[in-house]
Formats: structure tokens, sequence, C-alpha cells
């Protein structure tokens, strides 16, 4: 058994969905389940209507229906008969988005995110079973919620690994015999059947979550990149595939920002030891990025960028050490405010950090530490990590930049810096 997962870049459009459906039916014969994202940019807008809804903006009706149109013109370019049951299927997942909003908001926002984000999935996911069964691929929609399992830790959820293992098996098995399983990646629920989140980006995680559940022999993440390169495109105009990655590079690489794998994705499948590949939808004939248990180190240096940083120092009003208990204090307060750290360094007087810019989270943080401590904080930084550098790959990243804080272990170099000039 195979697990795929389809990402929001692979379903933007309906060629994206027809692209899926030719992928797929090369697979039909072997027992398959395929985790989807919400299509194209959908979940940044669902975001939107959220925030909306809560702050009661104006504008939340006019970023919902743009949601719904959306989906809309996707549906008539897949399906000529309008009599199709997809089409009120999806417009009932919206119509759970309309009871929401046409309250005042009374429940947190965590809370409400979940409940709202987590449609496009949903509608997503739906759409590309029926559509499969439109082309002939035997297939059937199963609702990730009854089978992830989590806590009430709305937008990021943490998985009860023994109860999501015991659903799984107790029913997937058979249901795989006859079909390819279409289903939502980035969703679990609490036992009191609300919908969670697994955080941002986690339809890779939930692609593991079943995989490593129901001991598959292989997770494929479709992308539109030909693999895991060295760096980013964006940054760099010359960039290399990595053919291979072990599992510990893999981890460190997505523990430090890379954007190509969920970071909690790859060690539930080491623990099984489940290879994972990184495919382009685009080009399906290459083979990508294969990440397994090797010992081969990475063949090239690897560059990461981070950019929105914040440099945050903290400091005791008494000039007295930074000791275990104000690290203690500091580290819950962070987790209380929701804000994971990047990049830290100490010193006998000082805790400086680097994290991603959220403006109200950090402000909240930063009122908070006040009351115990002296915090100066630095905007507009990029955070650079290298993965087996050498001072020349050091220094092609520092061209027009100030190094602010630096850290550096045997293989890995870490930079926040800042353009000068």
């Amino acid at each position: 058994m195979q697990v795929f997962k389809f990402g929001g870049a692979s379903v933007k459009d309906a060629d994206g969905v027809r692209n899926v459906a030719r992928i797929v039916e090369q697979y039909k014969d072997q027992q398959l389940i395929i985790v989807v994202s919400a299509m194209g940019k959908t979940t940044n807008l669902l975001e939107e209507v959220t925030h909306a809804y809560f702050n009661n903006e104006p504008v939340l009706h006019k970023l919902f229906e743009k949601a719904k149109i959306f989906h809309e013109e996707i549906l008539h370019e897949l399906f000529e008969d309008k009599q199709n049951p997809i089409f009120d299927e999806v417009a009932n997942f919206f119509v759970e988005i309309d009871w929401i909003i046409e309250e005042e908001p009374q429940d947190t926002y965590d809370y409400l995110y979940d409940q709202i984000v987590s449609i496009g999935e949903l509608v997503s996911s739906r759409i590309i079973e029926a559509y499969l069964k439109k082309v002939g691929t035997p297939s059937l929609w199963i609702d990730a919620r009854n089978y992830i399992h989590t806590d009430n830790t709305f937008r990021e959820g943490q998985v009860d690994w023994e109860k999501t293992e015991r659903s799984m098996q107790s029913s997937i098995p058979t249901l795989l015999e006859k079909n390819i399983l279409v289903t939502q990646g980035f969703i679990g629920s609490t036992s009191e059947n609300f919908t969670t989140t697994l955080g941002r980006e986690g339809s890779d995680y939930t692609a593991a979550i079943f995989a490593a559940s129901l001991d598959a022999s292989l997770v494929t993440i479709w992308k539109d990149v030909p693999g895991v390169l060295n760096a980013d495109p964006k940054w760099f105009d010359s960039t290399e595939l990595i053919a291979e990655l072990s599992y510990l590079d893999a981890i460190e690489l997505t523990y430090y920002g890379a954007t190509v794998i969920h970071p909690k994705t790859i060690k539930p499948l080491q623990n099984k030891g489940i290879a994972l590949a990184v495919r382009s939808f685009i080009d399906i004939q290459r083979n990508g990025t294969i990440i397994r248990a090797t010992n081969n180190p990475l063949p090239v240096s690897s560059f990461i960028f981070k950019v929105n940083q914040v440099l945050i120092s903290i400091l005791p009003k008494d000039f007295s050490f930074i000791v275990e208990d104000n690290f203690s204090h500091i580290f819950d307060v962070f987790a209380k405010h929701r804000l994971k750290i990047n990049m830290m360094h100490n010193s006998a007087v000082s805790f400086s950090v680097s994290v991603d810019y959220d403006e109200q989270n950090i402000v909240s943080l930063i009122k908070e530490l006040k009351k115990q401590y002296d915090v100066e904080f630095t905007r507009d930084l990029e955070l650079v990590t290298i993965r087996y550098y050498n001072q020349q790959t050091i220094e092609r990243v520092l061209v027009n930049k100030e190094v602010i804080m630096q850290l550096q272990d045997n293989y890995t170099c870490q930079m926040l810096i800042r353009s000068i000039g």
C-alpha cells in the first residue's frame, strides 16, 4: 500500500485535477490512499474569511463569495452534467461556513479558524474523488476526521497515535481492497467531534500519519519542483537536485525551515522504516528525491532562508544572571503565545532568539515578558541556515549583508543577517 499527497499547487485549477487523475490512473491497480490539500490559495482565502468574521470586518461576505466562486468555476470545467451530486455536496460544505458566520463570534479565534479553514480540504477532496469516478477510477471518499484523533489544541492538534492507529486499522484495509481512497490533509477531530487542524501546511504530516498507522510501503509527495533542491529557486539562480537524503538530514532541513516537507512528517516514517519520495507532478517521469535510511551525507551544501525575522533579546531587570529558572519561564511564555524559536543564543546576562514576525502574538509576548525582564527587539531580519557549510558558502550569502548573530557546529551554520547599503 502507498500514500500519495497532492498539495494545493497540484490542484489549483481544473487542469490540475485532470493531471492528478492521470497520475493516479497509473496506480489504479494498487492499494492507494490519496491525501489532498485545499485547492490553490484556498487556505489563505479562508484564513482571511476567519479573520474578517472574528473582527467583524465588512469585507467578510465578499471574501467568502470569492471562495465559493473559485470552486464553482472549477466544478463547471470538470463536470458537464450539472445534475452531478458533487455540486450539492460542495455547496453543503460551504453552508457549514454560512451557519458559523451568520452569528456573532462567541468562540475563540483558534477554534473558529479550524472549523472554517478545514472546509477547504473537505471540498477539494470531494471534487477530486468525484472526478476520479467520472474518469473510471474506482475511488471512495473518506473523512480524515473519523480516523485522525487529536487533543483540543486548535490549529496545532496533537495526535493521539494509539487511538488513530486503532481507528485506521479497523476499517481502512478492507476499504482498500476495492477502492482508491481519497481523504483530506491537515485535519483531525477531538473526542467531542470538533474539527482540529494539524498546523499550517500539515497535509504532509497527514500522509505520514496514514502511512505509519497502516505500515505503507512508500509515501510520495507530489510537488511543483523536481524534488528536494539544495536551495529555494527564488533565492538562488542555480540549484541542484538532491537525489537521496537520510532521515536525519531531512529532519534537520525541515527543522531549520525547509518548506518542501512539513517538519513533523519525517519522524513517523523513520520509526516505521517507510521511505518518502518527493516528485514533480509536472514531470512525472523524473525520479525526484528519495528519503530513507542511509548513512550518506548530503552531496552538496543546502541553504534555507527565512525572511521577516525578529530578534528578541531578553535581559534581567537587575542585571543578574540568566539562569535555569529564567529559561523555564521564558520558554513557557513563548509556548503560551505560540511563537516557535528559530534560533537562540544565551550569555550570562541575556537570552536572544529569532522568531517569525507575527504582529499580534509578538506584541502580546513582549508585553508579558516586560513584566519581568527588559526586552529589546529588531525587525526586518533574515535567517540563513547552511547545512554542510564551508567558508565559500558563507561568503556567498553575505554579499551586502551584515551578521547580527551567528551559530555553528560541525555540520550547520546559522546566521541572522540584515541588508546594508
